[in-house]
């Protein structure tokens, strides 16, 4: 959440009218900073290689003026073993790159066999090929993570960087999105039924180029758009689902995450503070009620919260994690819980430096990849 939440607060306390007039027109704003676009956002300039930039189009009922759907920017991140196989045809200097030096190489015996041709079809990859080379790479085996990020900035943030090398590093693909509205997505004022869209396209994406399972990883109001994707996906019965769910820093529902703000605590007894903030939000359908779309998917999940996280309190991850075991039917997947000790400073948004988080996705996604629930 976004300190420019304190001033509309202030805003709303001196003219209360003014604000329950034009709540629809500014609710995201009290919730999420709109960062200024950029026109292109390059994965080169936050140190990120082996790393291709994407466009797609989500065709929205909500935004009948753009007739050829909103785009949204999207990177996908190579798992750092195909990212050092593959260095020369892709054009990474590899001793510059002390990651590369480092990371060792399984040894996969369908990849093995498949190598000669793959650098046979690919000696350079180039913009006229680069599309088909990193679908073929999404077809080899191997997880993919969906990562939906936070409410501020975009995709390429400096925190964000960080989970994708955390995640890479691990062996995974990482399908990272920036929603309407942020990045160098289109302009559009986002909503919730709009940017799950966004995320529903990425997914769709994925499973229309590989079968690989697939799990997604929500951070902050990420893990409201996670909840609420999943639950739309648990209707689907054409799609293959994700094997699992992994939600960094969640919150139950927008009122919750509103009351418990630091911004709003000094507001949030007084008598009009739920009809001129949190009921407003409900009424234009603003809610990421994840404790509702917690007990509609069956996929397991893993919450992740520190103890020291200001942002979206720790006691909201902990009491989505105790409703998801009330709500839950016994034969879905599983519900982990990750507590992070406070004195280690990783606050809301630096779990990525975490030395046993590798390990703990780890046992998750090795657990999960081949079961279906």
């Amino acid at each position: 959440m976004h300190a420019s939440i304190s001033s509309n607060i202030c805003r709303v306390s001196i003219n209360i009218s003014i604000f329950y007039n034009t709540a629809k027109r500014h609710t995201f704003s009290y919730i999420y900073h709109i960062p200024q676009r950029s026109r292109s956002l390059k994965p080169a300039t936050v140190g990120l290689f082996g790393t291709r930039s994407l466009n797609l189009s989500v065709l929205d009922p909500d935004a009948e003026e753009r007739h050829d759907g909103v785009r949204i920017g999207v990177w996908h991140v190579l798992p750092l073993q195909l990212a050092k196989r593959f260095a020369q045809e892709l054009n990474i200097d590899a001793q510059a790159h002390e990651e590369l030096e480092n990371v060792a190489v399984e040894k996969n015996e369908e990849l093995e066999q498949l190598l000669p041709v793959l650098k046979s079809e690919f000696p350079q990859v180039t913009a006229e090929n680069e599309q088909l080379f990193y679908e073929r790479m999404l077809k080899l085996p191997g997880s993919i993570v969906l990562y939906l990020h936070g409410n501020t900035a975009s995709r390429g943030s400096g925190h964000r960087v960080e989970m994708y090398q955390v995640l890479r590093k691990l062996g995974y693909h990482i399908l990272s999105l920036d929603y309407r509205g942020y990045g160098d997505s289109d302009p559009v004022a986002p909503t919730e039924e709009g940017i799950v869209r966004d995320a529903l396209t990425v997914y769709e994406y994925i499973r229309n180029v590989t079968t690989n399972p697939v799990f997604v990883w929500g951070h902050s109001l990420g893990t409201g758009v996670a909840c609420h994707l999943c639950s739309q996906l648990s209707l689907n019965f054409k799609m293959s689902l994700p094997r699992g769910v992994i939600l960094e820093a969640p919150f139950t529902n927008i009122r919750d995450e509103i009351r418990l703000h630091p911004f709003a605590r000094p507001f949030k007894d007084l008598p009009w503070f739920d009809m001129t903030i949190a009921r407003p939000m409900y009424t234009n359908n603003l809610r990421f009620e994840s404790d509702q779309h917690i007990s509609k998917f069956r996929q397991p999940v893993m919450i992740l919260h520190a103890e020291d996280d200001y942002v979206v309190p720790f006691e909201l991850g902990y009491k989505l994690y105790r409703t998801a075991l009330d709500t839950r039917a016994k034969a879905w997947g599983p519900i982990e819980f990750h507590r992070f000790s406070g004195d280690a400073g990783y606050g809301h948004k630096f779990l990525c430096r975490a030395p046993q988080l590798p390990e703990i996705v780890k046992q998750f996604v090795d657990a999960y990849r081949n079961e279906e629930f």
